[in-house]
C-alpha cells in the first residue's frame, strides 16, 4: 500500500491526502527512509532521462555541455530550447523532420501562451532534446533512424541495459512514454539507485551528464520552474521531474531521494521534496503551498514525515 506523503490542511482539518512511495538513500546507498512500497514497479517517466543520456554518451554521443543538458531535459519549449534542439540535429546533418516524438505545444506556461494557436510541432515537445540526442547517437553508430523508437532498436536495447544495470533490477513492464520513446518499469528504490549511480559514477559519461545538468538547470527544465529554481541555489543538486508524479533529487555526495505520487499529481512536489531534503540536513527554498478560501490563506499543504 502507498503511504500518506502530504496532507492538505484547511482550517486545521485534513481535507485531502496525497499518497505514494518514497525512498531516501544515504551516501553509501543504504536506505535512510522508506515510505510506501518502494519495491513496487512504477513507470519512472522522464526521471530516467539522465540514464538514457548516459547510455547515449557511452555509445559515442559527443556534445558540448549546453547541448547535452538539453538531451536530459523536459524543456519548456522556449526559443532557446528549440534552437538547441536544431543545433543537435544540424550537427549530424538532420533537420527537425527526423524527430518522431509526439506533436505538442511547449510545456512551459509562458512559452505555451506565447505559442498561442500555432500548429503543434515535434520540436516544441518537451522531450525533443532527448529525441535529437537519440537521432545523433544513431547517426554516430550508423544505426537506422527510421525506427529509432522501436523497442528492439540497438539504441533502445542499450538504454534498457543501462537502466537495469544502474537500478540493480530487471524491468518488469515495457511500454512507451508520452513522447513515444520506450519506457521501462522499475521500482522507486531502483530509480533512486540508478540516479545515485549517475551522481557518484567516476566514469566519463556520468561526469558529463551531471556536470551538464548542474551547469545549465534552465535547459534541464526552464526558467522559473521548480527544477531550475532549486538546482540554481542548492549547491551540487541534481533534480528531475517526471510525468504522473515522479521526482528524483540527488546531492553531490550521493544522497538521493525518489518518490512517486500515486494520484499522478504535482501539487505536493515542492513540499515533499523540501521535507525529503530536510532529512539530509539540506534546507530548500521556502516554497510552502497555501490553501485558499475566498482569496485568503486558510491552510497549507504539509508533508507527513
Amino acid at each position: 500500500m502507498p503511504a500518506a506523503l502530504a496532507e492538505i490542511i484547511r482550517n486545521e482539518m485534513v481535507e485531502s491526502v496525497h499518497y505514494g512511495h518514497l525512498v531516501l538513500l544515504n551516501a553509501e546507498g543504504e536506505i535512510h527512509l522508506a515510505l510506501g512500497e518502494i519495491d513496487l514497479p512504477i513507470f519512472p517517466r522522464s526521471c530516467v532521462k539522465p540514464l538514457q543520456a548516459r547510455a547515449m554518451v557511452k555509445a559515442g554521443l559527443n556534445l558540448e555541455p549546453k547541448l547535452l543538458a538539453l538531451v536530459t531535459a523536459s524543456h519548456s519549449g522556449s526559443e532557446t530550447h528549440i534552437n538547441i534542439v536544431r543545433q543537435i540535429l544540424n550537427g549530424v546533418g538532420l533537420s527537425e523532420s527526423a524527430l518522431q516524438c509526439a506533436l505538442d505545444k511547449p510545456l512551459g506556461e509562458d512559452e505555451r501562451k506565447k505559442w498561442g494557436d500555432a500548429e503543434l510541432t515535434r520540436i516544441a515537445m518537451n522531450c525533443s532534446g532527448k529525441h535529437a540526442g537519440m537521432l545523433a547517437t544513431c547517426i554516430t553508430n550508423n544505426w537506422p533512424i527510421e525506427n529509432y523508437l522501436d523497442m528492439d532498436h540497438p539504441l533502445q536495447k542499450l538504454i534498457l541495459a543501462e537502466i537495469e544495470s544502474a537500478a540493480g533490477e530487471k524491468s518488469v513492464n515495457k511500454t512507451f512514454d508520452g513522447c513515444g520513446a520506450p519506457l521501462f518499469a522499475i521500482s522507486t528504490l531502483g530509480l533512486a539507485r540508478a540516479i545515485q549511480n549517475v551522481t557518484v559514477g567516476a566514469d566519463s559519461a556520468s561526469i558529463q551528464i551531471r556536470d551538464a545538468m548542474r551547469k545549465f538547470p534552465e535547459l534541464v527544465s526552464g526558467v522559473g520552474r521548480l527544477t531550475q529554481r532549486w538546482m540554481s541555489v542548492i549547491p551540487g543538486l541534481l533534480m528531475k521531474e517526471g510525468a504522473e508524479g515522479v521526482q528524483i533529487a540527488s546531492l553531490s555526495d550521493g544522497r538521493t531521494l525518489a518518490f512517486k505520487i500515486s494520484d499522478g499529481g504535482f501539487r505536493p512536489f515542492s513540499v515533499i521534496t523540501a521535507a525529503a531534503l530536510a532529512q539530509f540536513g539540506v534546507k530548500a527554498p521556502d516554497e510552502s503551498v497555501s490553501v485558499f478560501g475566498g482569496g485568503a490563506p486558510v491552510g497549507v499543504i504539509r508533508a507527513t514525515f
